[in-house]
């Protein structure tokens, strides 16, 4: 007992929760764990060089899709509707229930899948700034228009075939819901209580705090952060938020601000590759006010826009973390506290790996 008094607490060194507000919930960081032998593979992976062009890929200019649709011979994005959707727009509806234990309710919506360019060999990071601008500008015009009919709009991609990618074309999805999906709705929730109680925005005052501080921001530019969130999970999430003011909805971005959208993005993605030398797996997407035919008469002002990266590899190219036991039937937990997975991936170079 009298050794703990003497001992002053290091969040390096010793366990401690942190807490999500956006989520409102607790993560458990241990990083003295980080200090155990570790045994296990950390090789780099040797990446199998892709050609540009796939005729047998169904995601490549002028190649035949499943359902016998052939693709234009695209020069920049494309986009299509999925072939195998998870939302229908025209589907019968379950019929009400008073029971409180089998409720369901009507489900509507469309998937989408977005071609990021013609060539099947190229990411995010090997990209062009004008070429990722390109990208955004036509996820900007998907929103709007999808966002007048459905009350949320998921952007995402899934990068790498660890994270479930069954097509190495560089692409995400769009998913637009009739109701607002479990994540959206406890951000919403959250979001709104904190500005009820403080009087001000949750990500505004957090992105002020954060450029404050600087031990969390990994890259930034003249409108945006990038950081590991002081709650973050994964080893080496991510978080890219507005610097200077409110942005409710990718909508709302300036031509400025798209440009620079595609900077960080560009940035940040490179230090991912540079971490372990590959092709760095992640899903990601955006948040944002929720949408709909009545969004205008929705309180939103507690809402900003914001990109999330949750990457699963912990220690190599071929070593990830996975969320069990614990992490499914308890709490979530991590060993790497935030400020050293953003330490490690500020140190990168800014320059891709494959192009030095």
């Amino acid at each position: 007992d009298s050794l703990l008094q003497e001992m002053s607490f290091n969040a390096t060194d010793h366990q401690h929760v942190r807490w999500n507000p956006l989520k409102g919930e607790w993560i458990l960081v241990s990083p003295h764990r980080m200090k155990r032998p570790w045994s296990g593979q950390v090789e780099k992976v040797s990446e199998e060089s892709r050609p540009e062009f796939d005729p047998t890929n169904p995601l490549c200019p002028g190649v035949k899709r499943p359902n016998g649709e052939v693709n234009p011979q695209y020069t920049s994005t494309f986009i299509f509707n999925n072939d195998f959707p998870a939302l229908l727009e025209d589907v019968p509806e379950p019929p009400e229930s008073d029971n409180p234990l089998f409720r369901s309710a009507p489900a509507r919506g469309t998937c989408r899948v977005m071609c990021f360019s013609p060539k099947s060999n190229v990411t995010i990071p090997i990209m062009s700034q004008e070429e990722v601008r390109q990208v955004i500008d036509a996820w900007v015009e998907e929103l709007a228009i999808l966002g007048k009919k459905y009350r949320w709009v998921q952007i995402f991609e899934n990068k790498g075939a660890v994270m479930g990618c069954s097509n190495p074309h560089p692409h995400c999805q769009i998913w637009a819901s009739s109701f607002l999906p479990n994540e959206a709705a406890v951000k919403d929730r959250n979001m709104k209580e904190y500005m009820v109680s403080r009087g001000s925005n949750l990500l505004l005052d957090y992105a002020r705090q954060e450029e404050e501080k600087e031990e969390r921001i990994v890259v930034k530019n003249s409108d945006w952060l990038a950081l590991v969130p002081y709650w973050a999970v994964w080893p080496y999430e991510t978080m890219v938020i507005p610097r200077q003011r409110q942005i409710k909805r990718m909508t709302d971005l300036t031509e400025g601000e798209r440009n620079s959208l595609a900077d960080i993005m560009k940035q940040l993605t490179t230090k991912y590759d540079n971490l372990f030398e590959c092709s760095f797996p992640y899903s990601m997407g955006f948040h944002g006010a929720p949408t709909g035919s009545d969004h205008e008469n929705q309180d939103c002002e507690h809402w900003q826009f914001h990109a999330l990266y949750y990457p699963p590899l912990l220690r190599s190219a071929t070593v990830k973390k996975f969320m069990v036991g614990y992490e499914m039937l308890a709490n979530c937990q991590r060993d790497l506290t935030a400020e050293q997975a953003a330490e490690k991936l500020r140190n990168l170079s800014d320059i891709h790996y494959k192009m030095k």
